[in-house]
């Protein structure tokens, strides 16, 4: 009896070992699933937090983008307006120039028929006041001339330098184009050298024909065009003023 009741109080106190050191398992593996939890809680935050900050990012280059789009067109746009403005009053100031001298010239045909009409003495007088009008008229109109003419010579050299500055512009650029399908011909002719499937020399060959054309294209933009157009007035205007007319601004 005394043998079985100490085997019978082994036998709990195995029971009781084994019942805690389940226990105690239980407890590590629920430490740990909670470990787990809480990593991936932790990666999903840090995941959520790159994601909204690259979406931040990409937002900002956006509008960054579309602002700096918006305001080159409305540079565009003031540009275009000033040079509408310009035109506008250069073509009235053409038109005004033109009707001044349309009224000189009937002002003109005006004296001289009342030249023509009058007798003796009275023409006399009215040619010499008329002679020293004219004279007068012919002296301010000449320096306004003069003023006139200096005015277009330096109208005409200023569009000269636009057109230098136009011609050195587009060559710049013909050449920047001209290297930069040279530089991307060889990066082509290089990849295409050590390309591994049909497929990549495929695009490669397209993209390195679409460079070598583009390249010509600049090569022949380069070495072409014609001459430019030799600042300077042209021809002076005929006189039309009948023989021995003493009112004639050409003389």
């Amino acid at each position: 009896m005394a043998e079985q009741k100490e085997s019978s109080v082994l036998f709990s106190l195995k029971e009781l070992m084994n019942l805690e050191e389940d226990r105690i398992k239980q407890e590590e593996a629920d430490k740990d699933r909670r470990a787990r939890q809480e990593a991936d809680a932790k990666a999903a935050a840090e995941r959520a937090a790159r994601d909204a900050e690259e979406r931040r990012i990409r937002e900002e280059e956006e509008a960054r983008r579309v602002e700096e789009l918006r305001r080159k067109e409305e540079a565009a746009r003031i540009e275009a307006i000033r040079h509408g403005e310009i035109e506008k009053a250069k073509a009235e100031a053409e038109h005004k120039s033109r009707m001044e001298a349309m009224s000189q010239q009937q002002a003109h045909e005006q004296q001289l028929a009342v030249l023509n009409s009058d007798q003796g003495k009275k023409r006399l007088k009215l040619i010499v006041g008329v002679s020293v009008g004219v004279l007068v008229i012919a002296i301010i109109g000449g320096g306004v001339a003069m003023k006139n003419a200096a005015e277009q010579r330096e109208k005409e050299h200023a569009a000269d330098q636009a057109r230098i500055a136009a011609a050195e512009a587009e060559s710049k650029r013909l050449k920047d184009t001209f290297d930069s399908a040279q530089k991307r011909e060889e990066e082509l002719k290089s990849s295409l050298a050590s390309a591994k499937d049909e497929a990549t020399r495929a695009k490669l060959e397209a993209e390195l024909s679409k460079a070598t054309e583009q390249k010509k294209q600049a090569g022949a933009a380069m070495h072409g065009g014609g001459g430019a157009a030799k600042p300077g007035g042209g021809a002076a205007k005929p006189c039309n003023c009948p023989p021995g007319d003493p009112l004639c601004s050409c003389l």
